[in-house]
């Protein structure tokens, strides 16, 4: 049942070869479970430097309310609450079941009035206790343990895997709303600019030296970017709502704090490019699947172990007496052993069907992994491309923002001393308030990029 080699034109010649390592290992083979960390020793304090640097990668930003909500939603999200909650549970069934490897001893105690015919009443007192114990002889009751443990570990990674979506989420919020805080600014910076064009339009057209039409052509211009203000309110209020919902909060608690406009905040471009691609194997969600093949490897050797013969032990010490007070003093001693064996002579194929039952889910465990792995490649590739690409972006769409706003200037002037018609001017204005705006979204875009990095290559917990 080991996982067949991947295609060869998945290894692509530009694949950076640690991630192709950690898939080539990953891939290769899982007879008995899932493969160990391929790294020779010399690169382990390189790992945990970069591991300890993806632990709290927003601080990366240089943004202390960033830093804050993220702290505060990773303390109060109903989601990881909710993941807590589940992982007590599974550490808790854990221990159920380690409990049952133990003898179990119990105490007990009776007391009884009889009368038969005419003879006088009689009392009846009794205490005991009584043990019992299954030995684990063929290691069933043991699997079934460690089958719990790596359900608690898998429950462990599982925390983990929403605490690192969570704080990712709330990121990328706060990030969008710096982003639209800066649209707005720019939308109203260009208002300004074609409110006092239409000024200038008006008394042009009182001179008589231009129609009517210009006049409406700058009203429309103007009332159009107008309408982008609310718009952009609008989306803000939203984006301050659903950040006050992730860190646990009435949609309106962060309004006073996020009202100040900031600038969108920047990571180092070097960092996150900086972190070996080893690291991709800590992300929760390879460790969760890694433990489910634990788990379900384990549940296989417990079906397997439920064939063979069954071992009990049980015993009972009690005192029988016919008064309260001769419970310690005089009264009957009464006590038993008894040790038997059950043996499966014919279940019809139950015990048979039920281990291949449990080999099947062991192969979907195996199949699982392999795909959050290659989805784990895939994301870092995904935010890599597009980090890449973002940043490209952003320097041509910053010469073309400044370009356009030295052409909306030079038209302006042009048209007031009567130069240039105005359809140059409303060109050159649209034309500026589109870049400036693209400059916006895309700066906010390359810090999404490198949030979604960092959640790629699990980074978040620890």
């Amino acid at each position: 049942m080991n996982f067949k080699k991947p295609n060869a034109s998945f290894f692509r010649p530009n694949s950076p070869p640690a991630l192709v390592l950690v898939v080539a290992l990953a891939l290769g083979g899982c007879a008995a479970k899932p493969p160990a960390n391929p790294l020779a020793a010399d690169t382990a304090s390189t790992a945990t430097a970069s591991e300890n640097a993806l632990a709290l990668w927003w601080q990366k930003f240089n943004d202390p309310l960033l830093s804050q909500l993220v702290t505060q939603s990773l303390q109060a999200n109903t989601s990881i609450r909710s993941a807590q909650a589940a992982l007590q549970q599974s550490r808790a069934l854990r221990d159920v079941k380690g409990a049952s490897l133990l003898p179990g001893l119990n105490a007990s105690g009776s007391a009884g009035r009889s009368k038969s015919g005419d003879f006088d009443a009689s009392n009846s007192f009794k205490v005991g206790l009584d043990a019992s114990w299954e030995p684990d002889i063929f290691g069933g009751q043991r699997s079934a343990l460690n089958a719990t443990e790596a359900d608690a570990q898998a429950s462990e990674a599982s925390l983990a895997d929403v605490q690192v979506s969570v704080a990712a989420e709330v990121a990328i919020a706060y990030i969008q709303l710096r982003g639209q805080q800066a649209q707005l600014q720019i939308a109203r910076s260009n208002l300004v600019s074609q409110q006092e064009t239409l000024q200038i339009t008006k008394w042009r057209a009182q001179a008589g030296l231009i129609t009517s039409l210009e006049v409406e052509q700058a009203r429309t211009a103007s009332e159009q970017t107008s309408a982008q203000v609310p718009a952009l309110e609008a989306s803000i209020a939203k984006t301050q709502h659903s950040l006050a919902v992730l860190t646990g909060q009435r949609p309106d608690a962060l309004r006073v704090m996020l009202k100040t406009t900031q600038p969108v905040p920047q990571a180092a471009g070097s960092l996150a490019q900086s972190i070996p691609a080893q690291t991709l194997r800590q992300r929760p969600d390879v460790r969760a699947a890694e433990h489910r093949i634990t788990a379900a490897l384990a549940r296989v050797s417990a079906a397997d172990a439920a064939r063979y013969p069954g071992f009990s032990i049980s015993g009972s010490l009690g005192l029988n007496a016919l008064t309260l007070g001769a419970i310690t003093n005089g009264a009957t001693v009464v006590s038993s052993l008894l040790a038997g064996i059950s043996v499966p002579l014919f279940d019809g194929g139950a015990a048979k069907s039920q281990v291949l039952a449990q080999e099947a889910v062991l192969e979907q465990a195996r199949a699982s992994y392999q795909t959050v792995v290659l989805t784990a490649l895939k994301d870092v590739d995904d935010a890599l491309a597009a980090l890449k690409g973002d940043q490209a972006r952003q320097v041509h769409l910053q010469a073309a923002a400044e370009a356009a706003g030295h052409a909306a200037l030079l038209a302006q002037n042009r048209y007031s001393s009567g130069l240039i018609d105005f359809q140059t001017v409303l060109l050159t204005q649209r034309s500026l308030l589109n870049a400036q705006d693209t400059v916006a979204s895309t700066s906010a875009d390359l810090s999404a990029d490198h949030v979604r990095l960092y959640k790629a290559l699990g980074g978040g917990w620890n």
